[in-house]
């Protein structure tokens, strides 16, 4: 399929900003089939990654070029992005620490026309292929990377226009519930599986309700929230964190020291999704951007009184 006009015009201005900034690659969100061959061409040395929701764009791609399987068709763009750069680092098609450059559709649907340019060592911390492996030890890397996908769009949007704090353990699931009791209410209790489960969209926007709630939401290996509202019993005694993180970081890096458990909180104050693993801050992942709150035209007459007609006002000139 031949390339837009459009496209190669955003390609070219993405190529020359990556030269600009000393990217390490340009990773492309394809929401459609293209000529790979000539998007190939067009990067001129610059080494190109395709990002994709369905698998019907990644055979098209084949293995001309390395391509990533975002597996996140319903979510935000930001989040996909997001997502796409954790596995294409997991992959090592990133170098972590380095900048990209991502071209997307960003204003219509079918229509490449942004570009952004990504700073890994900001946006993932101190990510490193190897901190990844060992997380994937004791969870699947997909369950991680669906709840961390989950933490950033909590982060980002925040519930209705407020900014929500999260903990999210996954992993280790008995020595967890063991080592946790519920606080009131559990909203998931009494759910089949697979209706707890966060790979469905449906589940990830209930839970995104949930997480407003006091205490901790509990995930199985499988993706499936076993429960929620939990009070975490683990100490935090002789854990050093990073001064102005709040209880529920400590509590995060308290549970996995105590378990083989991987916690992903979410910051209240900034929406910063961070990762602990043994005890230590191994991730932190900044949300591209916070959610747009729209304020509705204020119509109202303004309360200053107005100058009378016969008289000029102060800033009149006489």
């Amino acid at each position: 399929m031949k390339h837009s006009d459009q496209l190669g015009a955003v390609f070219r201005q993405a190529v020359q900003l990556c030269r600009a900034v000393k990217a390490s690659a340009l990773v492309l969100m394809a929401e459609q089939r293209f000529n790979w061959q000539q998007l190939r061409g067009l990067a001129d040395g610059t080494p190109l990654v395709v990002a994709a929701d369905t698998e019907e764009i990644l055979r098209d791609v084949g293995t001309l070029l390395p391509a990533i399987a975002i597996g996140m068709a319903d979510a935000p763009v930001y989040d996909r992005i997001g997502q796409a750069l954790i596995k294409a680092v997991a992959h090592e098609m990133l170098v972590p620490g380095a900048a990209v450059v991502v071209i997307y559709c960003g204003l219509e649907p079918d229509e490449v026309d942004s570009i952004s340019v990504v700073d890994l060592g900001d946006h993932l911390g101190r990510l490193s292929v190897r901190d990844l492996r060992r997380l994937e030890t004791s969870v699947p890397l997909d369950t991680l990377q669906t709840v961390v996908a989950l933490g950033l769009e909590i982060g980002r949007e925040g519930r209705e226009g407020k900014p929500v704090g999260a903990l999210f353990v996954v992993g280790d699931t008995r020595k967890v519930l063991a080592s946790s009791h519920p606080t009131g209410f559990d909203p998931v209790k009494g759910y089949n599986r697979k209706e707890r489960n966060l790979k469905i969209q449906k589940v990830r926007e209930g839970i995104k309700e949930i997480a407003q709630m006091d205490g901790a939401i509990i995930v199985a290996p499988d993706g499936t929230v076993e429960a929620a509202a939990r009070y975490i019993d683990a100490s935090a005694s002789d854990i050093n964190l990073t001064k102005g993180l709040g209880s529920r970081h400590w509590t995060g890096a308290a549970i996995t020291r105590n378990t083989k458990a991987i916690a992903v909180v979410v910051s209240e104050s900034s929406g910063t999704v961070r990762i602990f693993h043994g005890g230590e801050l191994v991730m932190r992942i900044e949300p591209f951007r916070r959610a747009m709150v729209w304020r509705d035209f204020d119509s109202e007459p303004s309360e200053e009184p107005r100058p009378r007609a016969d008289r000029p006002s102060k800033e009149t000139p006489s």
